[in-house]
């Protein structure tokens, strides 16, 4: 979603109050809430009222305080920057502030919790918050705050290069050859984002990228972006996740075949042509196509599920490896196979507060994760509980050797009902998802620079 056209330069200022309260106050005063008579005392009692519930902090300097209103328009941002940090109710972390990015949403739009994920994923760019930290004047704030959210900027060719120039001429060779229907292009190759879609003629092209500053110059360039977390310096390491993510939202095709474009992350230089056949890839997991997906289970739930789980992967929690199991389905139908091994810390809380498409849950779900026992999430992302033993009918099934209970008792449950169980190994990293007893390792964690 481009939420740059949400966002108004008049609507982004240096704050002057030194409190969390007075700030808030200073963002209201630039919305204009006229045209749908609302009272700014009532919105900023209402943010605030929320804020002593449940902190927006984010972390890394953010917070995201929001609320839904009855207004005409979806969306309306204001953006404070706040370089000494704010004072609120005896909270420490709040003095760590420097950036508040106030969301007023309409009560009707459905895709809300959407829009806080996709600006939560902005937010995880480092180089994107110190560069709107470290703005010199307002004015540079808001022309940096308009290349993050959408703007498109200047920037070096990837084709340039000599070398990058042959692999993409080889690239629409092979593609051609090969029979390939789309082009696949690892964007993370390049530490200054990628321009090459317009190298591939009338082939379709994904971008698969970690960094929301590449979505941000390549949107208008391919026909779809696929944000997946990448591994140290594995090349096509997202491979496997991209392609996944792509069914799901119906980006590719099963009986397609992809021409793979890529080289090691960061290092500028296109250096591996992959041609793969997702039928083949994935044909362990599904018959058809429409068996990927539990029919209740909506693709972005999948997508931001394996995005936790990779994080677990590849940070662990508090520097230690953390084992978890995520099994996503319609929650009345897992009951039967569930038991809490706890008292269920979602228990009483909101829908909305506990969906897995709020920002605010990662932390909480990651926290949550040593506790033994899975996560249960509805197709919708509500998080149903945490902590909860699987005893779904054992059946006879073949693993690798070396894969513990957490892995037998995805895959049972997988069996038993019409879900998707994504495991993240305590000893490997792995990320292994489980579809009708059939296991597809996702993210296989390495040290070498291996495919």
């Amino acid at each position: 979603m481009r939420l740059d056209r949400y966002i108004a330069k008049n609507r982004i200022i240096d704050i002057v109050s030194r409190d969390l309260e007075g700030a808030l106050k200073e963002l209201l005063e630039v919305c204009d809430t006229r045209g749908d008579k609302l009272d700014r005392k009532e919105l900023l009692d209402d943010l605030l009222e929320r804020e002593k519930t449940m902190t927006t902090y984010l972390g890394s300097g953010i917070a995201l305080p929001h609320v839904r209103i009855p207004m005409k328009r979806p969306y309306m941002f204001a953006i404070g920057r706040c370089p000494d940090g704010l004072e609120f109710d005896g909270h420490g972390e709040y003095k760590e502030l420097r950036l508040v990015f106030l969301l007023l949403a309409s009560e009707r739009e459905k895709s809300y919790l959407n829009v806080l994920a996709s600006l939560a994923r902005t937010f995880q760019e480092p180089s994107i918050i110190d560069r709107l930290i470290a703005s010199p004047n307002v004015e540079s704030l808001r022309k940096n705050v308009a290349d993050a959210f959408g703007a498109p900027r200047d920037q070096k060719r990837t084709k340039d290069n000599k070398f990058n120039r042959l692999i993409l001429r080889e690239a629409v060779k092979i593609a051609t050859g090969a029979k390939c229907s789309a082009v696949m292009v690892f964007g993370d190759t390049f530490a200054g984002g990628v321009d090459a879609a317009d190298d591939f003629g009338d082939f379709k092209t994904l971008l698969v990228t970690q960094s929301a500053s590449e979505v941000t110059q390549a949107k208008r360039a391919f026909n779809a972006i696929i944000p997946v977390r990448s591994f140290g310096y594995n090349r096509l390491s997202q491979l496997r996740s991209a392609m996944l993510i792509g069914l799901t939202r119906g980006l590719i095709k099963s009986n397609e075949r992809l021409c793979c474009v890529g080289g090691i992350p960061q290092s500028n230089q296109f250096d591996t042509l992959v041609v793969v056949d997702v039928e083949r890839e994935f044909q362990s997991v599904f018959t058809r196509q429409s068996d990927m997906l539990p029919a209740s289970v909506k693709p972005e739930v999948l997508e931001r599920v394996l995005g936790i789980a990779t994080e677990l992967s590849i940070e662990g929690r508090e520097g230690k490896p953390i084992g978890t199991l995520f099994v996503l389905g319609e929650a009345e139908k897992l009951k039967p196979y569930t038991k809490q091994l706890v008292l269920n810390p979602f228990q009483g809380y909101e829908r909305e507060e506990r969906n897995i498409l709020n920002p605010f849950m990662d932390e909480t779900v990651k926290e949550f994760s040593f506790i033994d026992g899975a996560f249960l999430i509805n197709g919708d992302g509500v998080l149903e509980a945490a902590g909860s033993m699987i005893h779904a009918p054992d059946f006879p099934s073949e693993m690798p050797s070396g894969l513990g209970t957490r892995h037998a008792a995805a895959n049972a449950i997988s069996v038993a009902a019409d879900c998707i169980a994504l495991v993240v190994s305590a000893s490997s990293g792995q990320v292994t998802l489980f579809r009708r007893g059939q296991m597809l390792p996702l993210i296989v964690r390495s040290h070498n620079n291996s495919l």
